[in-house]
């Protein structure tokens, strides 16, 4: 529970926050769900300790997840189409964030197109918008490592179709699991294990261009610095740059203080601490600020009952 909890905390913290440059973010001391009086939101108007579409989609795919007891596509496909346009998982029923790329292929779901076929396919489709939402398939998942990667790149189709997203949203789903299993590197021990799963992928044409993305998620440190923006290497960088912090707070305020894309880099930094420090590690103030409980409660109780 600590990397869902960890994952929305994460999400409604980066709100008060986003598209600022880092030069706007206020002192680390001051990244709080309250945003200091005198910083200028972006989204005035939204409650502070409200999550985005981060958080919501995360909730679609783990209703989906939970309610048909397997992944199927075209139900979380579905969910992700009612919450855009009726509000389904966001607090009061507002949305008020979206990605551009998520928005055009969530019309043309809406539309009648397949959602094997309705998301960006191209080098310039990569943003982090499936990236953010995947955590509840690892937290959900327990068979084999090869499956998992195959569920956490049918997650992306709907919206991120390109091949670096498919790889990012698989071997973040690995690093989770490296966390849950507390190997004392989950990030390499994931890298390795994808690796080998795409080695034994059956589609060559597939295993070449994974091994390729996997390749190119592997350089980004290289020529890159960690920067908190909207495309999905980077923000999977900066969650690792993150979580060389300590605590969940820490966590949570160095991802933010990269700026800009700030909701999505904080929550998927803070789900895999949420993860590593449990729910314990979360500061009080922080649940007690979070808003839609509500919502998320039913999804808890539920998953407790299946995993017993």
């Amino acid at each position: 529970m600590g990397g869902l909890v960890g994952l929305l905390v994460g999400d409604a913290l980066g709100v008060g926050f986003e598209f600022k440059s880092p030069n706007q973010i206020p002192a680390r001391a001051e990244i709080e769900m309250t945003t200091p009086a005198t910083f200028r939101r972006t989204y005035s108007h939204v409650p502070c300790g409200t999550w985005s579409d981060d958080g919501a989609q995360a909730l679609c795919l783990l209703a989906s997840l939970l309610e048909r007891g397997s992944f199927s596509l075209t139900d979380f496909a579905d969910r992700l189409v009612r919450w855009l346009y009726k509000g389904y998982f966001a607090v009061d029923g507002d949305v008020f964030d979206v990605g551009s790329q998520t928005a055009s292929a969530l019309d043309s779901l809406r539309d009648g197109v397949p959602p094997l076929e309705s998301g960006g396919a191209t080098e310039s489709d990569n943003g982090n918008g499936s990236l953010m939402r995947v955590l509840p398939m690892a937290l959900w998942h327990t068979g084999p490592d090869s499956e998992l990667a195959r569920y956490a790149h049918l997650q992306s189709m709907p919206t991120h179709a390109h091949s670096r997203s498919l790889v990012a949203c698989a071997l973040y789903c690995l690093i989770a699991r490296g966390y849950m299993k507390k190997q004392s590197d989950p990030w390499s021990w994931a890298d390795q294990r994808l690796e080998e799963i795409y080695l034994e992928w059956t589609d060559l044409h597939e295993q070449i261009a994974f091994l390729a993305e996997l390749e190119e998620l592997r350089s980004f440190p290289k020529s890159n610095e960690a920067r908190g923006t909207g495309y999905v290497v980077d923000t999977l960088w900066s969650a690792r740059r993150a979580l060389q912090e300590k605590s969940f707070e820490a966590v949570a305020r160095t991802a933010i203080a990269f700026g800009h894309d700030t909701d999505t880099t904080a929550a998927v930094a803070c789900g895999l601490a949420g993860i590593r420090s449990g729910l314990d590690g979360i500061p009080e103030r922080w649940l007690q600020e979070l808003r839609g409980f509500v919502l998320v409660e039913p999804l808890i109780s539920r998953f407790v009952e299946i995993r017993g």
